[in-house]
């Protein structure tokens, strides 16, 4: 059969599965964005369907002034003896720790510290009941130690046992056990255009390791042009059927020269193994937009509703915010039906958290709308839609009060450069903002109850992407409101939003 890359679209990197029986769980970073890291379900590896979040608690994740991009980094999840286990570096506090639970779509414990130094750990339970504990270190390389799992305790000391193929960043660690052999596999090349996967086998899983003579497993560094690039970061898994498969990230760019804006995203493609015990990725070590392979059963997922009216008292699942959110700067109850937000002095250029509740860009093709209801009491501010890569770069449309009358605006902000574009007097409180993408820019406009639709001007996504902007994150399209210094005198409320893909 034929099935679509990527399976999980948008900002969905350093993806890690896990299988119990029939049914497939995987996960995500999420760096600066709470909750923290995603958690999907599948029973067919092609569909997936988020079921929650490992980290929902702030006492399970400080990000409290994280830095963009910061936050937790790759984790990795896996499954023993009734419980899963997801292990994960938090890079602004904390660094490496491990949660768990019975229950992946319900409540996970609170963190538990392991001193081991690198980022990226990943957990292995082999089967004479120790537990290892790998993740990148310095000098560069992999390092292992053994781990008690009840309190993160250290049995081993970390001890170094592959250096990868000679790549930059040798990162990524997983280690697993086939055919009576321990196989590590891990990414070089840093998370670039130089992307790779790499691969090693011992017969004990403290090495000596021999290198896969076929090494890198994985990549699409020599495929100049080709719509995925940057391919690397994976994990393997062990379908119910027996067939094998790799999950990894991957981008798309856009133009010339290629940059990215959607972020990194998951991927997945067939495994085989050669007579001498070596995996081979699909063919040839690269994967399609399209790919043909011997599937499980397919079960689609439901899909997500475009529209978000704000008639729950809670927030559905694909809504973040940036950074821990303060509890008095919005609520889903002040006015039954809408989403109300009470901008703070906090704007979207600090490091911190403004009133901010976002959800990723997923497709290239879109519409994104809102109703707000929003009359600013004092000069600059403001409160409406933007597209958020990070501090730094990010564009708005917005309701503001200027010079005693209020305006319809849209801003750039690219590096150190911040702008209003354009802006033009109204005189409703109540209107639809609407930002329109496709591949190469983004189309600001709005609506007046009584008017007909008005567009303002667009801007380009480039400016946006991970090459411009740097960072690991990708496109958020995110409700706010700021007081630019100050509280804001009067709430923006927002009735609904809309997220329809073109």
């Amino acid at each position: 059969m034929k099935y679509s890359n990527p399976i999980i679209p948008g900002f969905y990197p350093d993806p890690s599965i896990c299988r119990v029986k029939k049914d497939y769980y995987l996960v995500n970073s999420s760096f600066e964005y709470f909750p923290g890291v995603p958690i999907f379900h599948s029973k067919d590896l092609i569909n997936w369907q988020q079921i929650g979040y490992c980290l929902n608690r702030k006492s399970q994740l400080n990000l409290h002034k994280a830095k963009s991009s910061g936050g937790i980094f790759a984790p990795s999840i896996r499954y023993h003896h009734g419980y899963f286990y997801m292990i994960t570096t938090n890079s602004s506090h904390g660094w490496n720790f491990y949660v768990y639970t019975d229950d992946p779509a319900g409540e996970w414990s609170e963190p538990i510290y392991v001193k081991q130094d690198g980022i990226d750990p990943s957990l292995y339970f082999d089967d004479n009941g120790r537990v290892y504990l790998t993740s990148d270190g310095l000098p560069h390389g992999i390092y292992q130690s053994e781990i008690d799992i009840k309190t993160g305790k250290l049995l081993t000391k970390p001890k170094l046992i592959w250096k990868g193929t000679g790549g930059k960043h040798p990162e990524g660690p997983h280690l697993y056990k086939i055919n009576n052999m321990y196989y590590l596999m891990i990414a070089e090349g840093g998370t670039e255009y130089g992307h790779m996967e790499t691969i090693a086998r011992s017969k004990s899983p403290w090495g000596p390791y021999e290198s896969c003579p076929d090494n890198p497993i994985l990549t699409h560094r020599h495929r100049s042009g080709h719509p995925i690039q940057a391919t690397g970061h994976a994990d393997l898994i062990e379908a119910h059927d027996g067939t094998w498969w790799i999950i990894f990230l991957g981008v798309r760019p856009n133009g010339y020269p290629p940059c990215y804006h959607l972020g990194r995203e998951t991927f997945i493609a067939p495994v085989r193994w050669t007579n001498e015990g070596w995996p081979v990725v699909y063919k040839d070590g690269t994967v399609e937009l399209e790919m043909e392979a011997e599937c499980l059963q397919q079960y689609p997922c439901k899909t997500e509703d475009t529209r978000d009216d704000f008639d729950s008292p809670t927030l559905k699942m694909c809504w973040n915010f940036l950074r821990n959110p303060y509890d008095k700067d919005w609520s889903l109850t002040d006015r039954t039906g809408w989403l109300r937000l009470k901008g703070s002095k906090i704007t979207l250029n600090d490091i911190d958290s403004p009133a901010f509740i976002g959800r990723r860009q997923q497709h290239f093709n879109f519409i994104a709308k809102t109703l707000i209801e929003f009359n600013p009491k004092n000069e600059q501010e403001e409160a409406g839609l933007t597209i958020y890569m990070n501090n730094r770069h990010h564009y708005e449309i917005g309701v503001t009060r200027l010079e005693d009358k209020k305006y319809v605006f849209v801003r750039r902000r690219i590096g150190d450069l911040s702008v209003i574009v354009t802006k033009e007097v109204i005189e409703d409180n109540n209107l639809i903002l609407i930002i329109e993408g496709d591949k190469d820019k983004y189309t600001f406009s709005y609506k007046l109850s009584s008017s007909p639709l008005k567009t303002l001007i667009t801007g380009e996504t480039r400016y946006l992407c991970t090459e411009v902007a740097g960072g690991f994150t990708g496109i958020y399209l995110a409700i706010y409101a700021t007081g630019n210094g100050q509280e804001c005198a009067c709430p923006a409320d927002f009735d609904w939003f809309e997220y329809i893909v073109k």
